[in-house]
């Protein structure tokens, strides 16, 4: 009677880890990305974007020192500035006039 229960869990375990390995692994510059992708104005550009962000994520890997940055700029990233120069910057879209 036990083995089919640790059978069922086994299963369901495996069957979720890719689930719960995607939501907890995200880097920053993944998380930035996909916030940019939520300033989309429709569904179908938001789904595209997010898919290229996947796709580029897998096929770049960003290293260590993008992920610094891209954590700087998270929170002060914002959709309703994003078309402002000041937006921009905040969201790592431009430099700012000092250079920085």
């Amino acid at each position: 009677m036990v083995a089919p229960m640790v059978r069922r869990f086994v299963f369901v375990g495996a069957a979720l880890l890719p689930l719960l390995l995607s939501l907890g692994c995200k880097g920053s510059c993944r998380q930035l990305s996909e916030k940019l992708c939520e300033c989309q104005v429709t569904a179908s550009a938001r789904t595209a974007c997010l898919q290229r962000v996947a796709s580029e994520d897998t096929r770049i890997g960003p290293k260590p020192e993008d992920e610094a940055v891209c954590a700087g700029l998270l929170s002060g990233c914002d959709c309703h500035q994003i078309d402002t120069p000041e937006g921009k910057v905040a969201c790592g879209l431009a430099r700012s006039p000092d250079g920085t």
